[in-house]
């Protein structure tokens, strides 16, 4: 079987599984309490907030330990938002993920927030000159999504978070779908906060982290006995901080990069020569590692899907957050896709694991399922 939906989710690596398990077991304490089973449990955390930020190139009082990407989002987006005096203005993109969309909504619904949402071009990209005309005296926090997790496009985050700061607002992104594959840090980036999710990484899912710039006030999103230095309150799940931990300290960005790189070119270039009128969503240029994703206009995405995972190859036709739906994508709908096209999407995402003999076996079992629903009508 070809398991090519890691953009979902990924399995729990062995390494992970094996650093959690003291935590899980022996290593049980509150790592609040104040007495030796309690400081055992603390020192774990710690370890795993200094290896987290050794990682992202932050300091460990900046690391908050969350339960995935969207508590990270909307802690950043609300959180920071509400903390900061400013003004009243948000700024995101179309094509962000529900959590950033919906916290920005919560935020005009609930707080009289102005919130603009930027267009995107075709390739999904965001334009900083765009961005610049759209920010105020008055924004305070601007959020766009390093990577899409449905057509892959990377963004400039980088040069966005510049444009930002020439107007003093602060800068999220949601880095969920590329910490396993690109540079990220509050640095590297350039932004202000930074979410991830730990179950992209080997982690379990319910793991996660939000990187905090020193500086950068939140406000909490759960109120109670002040953990996290008063920025997520509840009690510590240190079997989870050390997952995440050492999920991040085992990717190696480099070498899979690479790999998934070359592997990722030539699925998009296969199923192109081998199904007629497909195209590729997203940008080509500027896209994470091992992601390919396409629309075959006159077919049922759905069924598509049904009849991959008879040829054994397991994957999706995008967020596996909306999974269900009956709506048109909202990402491939804001590159200008008509909503009957966006229906016959189609996301294949892997590692480096995936080679160039699979190649041809992958491309082979889409073509034929294209093929077979084209033939149903």
């Amino acid at each position: 079987m070809f398991y090519l939906d890691r953009a979902a989710t990924t399995p729990v690596r062995r390494e992970v599984l094996e650093a959690m398990w003291p935590y899980l077991t022996g290593v049980f304490g509150n790592p609040s309490s104040t007495h030796g089973v309690g400081d055992e449990a603390a020192r774990g955390l710690a370890a795993a907030r200094a290896s987290v930020a050794r990682v992202l190139g932050c300091r460990p009082a900046e690391v908050v330990f969350t339960t995935g990407g969207t508590e990270g989002a909307n802690t950043a987006v609300k959180g920071i938002a509400l903390a900061t005096p400013r003004g009243r203005h948000v700024v995101t993109s179309s094509i962000e993920h529900e959590a950033v969309l919906e916290s920005c909504a919560y935020l005009a619904r609930f707080h009289d927030f102005a919130v603009t949402v930027l267009p995107v071009g075709p390739d999904g990209l965001v334009d900083p000159v765009v961005l610049r005309e759209a920010l105020r005296p008055d924004t305070t926090l601007v959020s766009i999504a390093h990577a899409d997790n449905e057509i892959g496009t990377v963004q400039d985050v980088a040069a966005l978070a510049a444009v930002a700061h020439e107007f003093g607002a602060r800068f999220h992104t949601d880095a969920v779908q590329s910490a396993p594959w690109l540079p990220i840090g509050l640095d590297v980036l350039g932004v202000d906060a930074l979410s991830l999710s730990g179950h992209k990484l080997g982690a379990p899912k319910g793991t996660g982290v939000l990187v905090v710039r020193s500086g950068v006030r939140v406000e909490p999103l759960l109120h109670g006995g002040g953990q996290e230095r008063g920025r997520r309150s509840g009690t510590e799940d240190v079997a989870g901080a050390v997952a995440v931990a050492t999920a991040l300290e085992l990717a190696s960005v480099s070498a899979a990069s690479a790999a998934a790189t070359a592997t990722r070119d030539a699925v998009l270039d296969g199923v192109l020569a081998a199904v007629p009128g497909a195209f590729v969503t997203g940008s080509r240029e500027h896209r994470l590692p091992g992601h390919a994703s396409f629309c075959f206009p006159g077919v049922n995405g759905e069924t598509v899907l049904l009849e991959l995972e008879q040829r054994d190859v397991v994957s999706s036709s995008g967020s596996a957050c909306a999974a269900g739906s009956t709506e048109a994508s909202h990402v491939l709908t804001a590159l200008g896709i008509p909503d009957e096209v966006a229906r016959t999407a189609l996301r294949l995402t892997f590692d480096g694991a995936l080679g160039a003999d699979d190649v041809p076996v992958v491309v082979g079992a889409v073509a034929a399922a294209v093929t077979t629903v084209r033939a149903l009508g």
